[in-house]
């Protein structure tokens, strides 16, 4: 379940000061004596949502691992900035994987682990939405079925955002890339086409699944200390906004990530076994457009007229997420939304 609500100090924030709460609810990435598992002198864009991401569940996991964790990498974003060779950024054991294949490697390492009696060592597989829903769905759904003792971490940027913006499983409708160009009387990603991975992952009734955005760190955080208590399958779901792929503002990814989840078109919740145990509810409903217009990939829904029809079948979409998970307290999504 969901950890105490954490008061918050400042008046028109929802941070939370560190220094103002008992150090056992601190971040980890409050202290001194963080591991800075991705560490400087990476390649990353400016404002780069998955090195936020990938440093933030790291450090986390390394904590709760007690300093013995391994990771395996799929081809990607994540592993092209840190990795440019001869040079690392990783200042932990880092294998790189095929795009397709992180968690058979992953679920290889940890049967080694097995036999070799080392209960001791944690493994976590990590790699994009490409790698992910796409690319790597059918190992990543072995060893969901295997029941691998591995905790699979997906940073969604919602696009290949490596090899030139094109469309993922994970792009929304709606939204222009490289191969969904804003052309044509339905511009931008075709509408009904894509996965909702933790959902699927979620129908393999799997021991723990949970979604989070690089916006609540203290969400994300305790989520990864919860997935790395539980032995088994895993599965973490991140969004972490992309400033070159999506056309915003490197300054912008955290509010981006904050809005996608307080418009209800990223629900942030957790499941155990198959069922959903919380739900971050949403504090204050803000209309899609707030979170469409700071975009690129959006523009043509504003510019040259705004497109009245698709916004609001984009909306559509948010408030079936707040109706299917229970999103908000009271009111219709379409009052919270207004």
């Amino acid at each position: 379940m969901s950890a105490p609500a954490l008061r918050g100090y400042q008046v028109g924030s929802f941070a939370v000061g560190n220094r103002l709460v008992e150090a056992d609810r601190r971040t980890v990435q409050s202290g001194e004596g963080r591991v800075n598992s991705l560490t400087s002198g990476h390649r990353a864009c400016q404002g780069c949502g998955e090195a936020l991401g990938a440093r933030y569940v790291l450090d986390a996991a390394m904590r709760a691992a007690g300093g013995r964790l391994l990771t395996v990498n799929a081809t990607g974003c994540l592993e092209v900035f840190s990795t440019p060779f001869p040079e690392s950024a990783w200042q932990i054991p880092w294998v790189h994987s095929l795009f397709a294949n992180a968690p058979a490697v992953a679920a290889g390492i940890a049967a080694a682990l097995q036999a070799q009696g080392r209960s001791d060592v944690r493994v976590l597989a990590q790699g994009g939405d490409g790698a992910t829903v796409d690319i790597g769905l059918a190992c990543l759904s072995g060893m969901f079925e295997r029941n691998d003792d591995v905790l699979y971490v997906c940073y969604d940027n919602q696009a290949y955002m490596n090899t030139g913006v094109q469309r993922s499983g994970a792009t929304p409708p709606a939204a222009r890339t490289a191969t969904t160009e804003a052309v044509g009387a339905r511009p931008g990603n075709p509408w009904g086409q894509g996965k909702d991975l933790p959902r699927i992952a979620m129908a393999h009734a799997i021991p723990y699944v949970a979604t989070a955005t690089v916006a609540d760190l203290h969400d994300l955080e305790r989520k990864v200390t919860a997935a790395m208590a539980v032995r088994g399958a895993r599965y973490l779901h991140v969004l972490v906004p992309c400033p070159l792929g999506w056309g915003s503002n490197p300054g912008d990814t955290i509010r981006l990530a904050r809005l996608a989840q307080q418009s209800g078109l990223f629900p942030v919740l957790e499941a155990r076994g198959g069922e959903v145990i919380d739900v971050a509810p949403i504090r204050r409903r803000v209309p899609v457009d707030a979170y469409l217009q700071p975009q690129a990939r959006y523009r043509h829904l504003f510019h040259p007229a705004r497109d009245e029809e698709t916004i609001g079948a984009v909306q559509a979409l948010a408030d079936a997420n707040v109706t299917r998970w229970g999103l908000c307290r009271g009111g219709t999504a379409s009052e919270e939304a207004r």
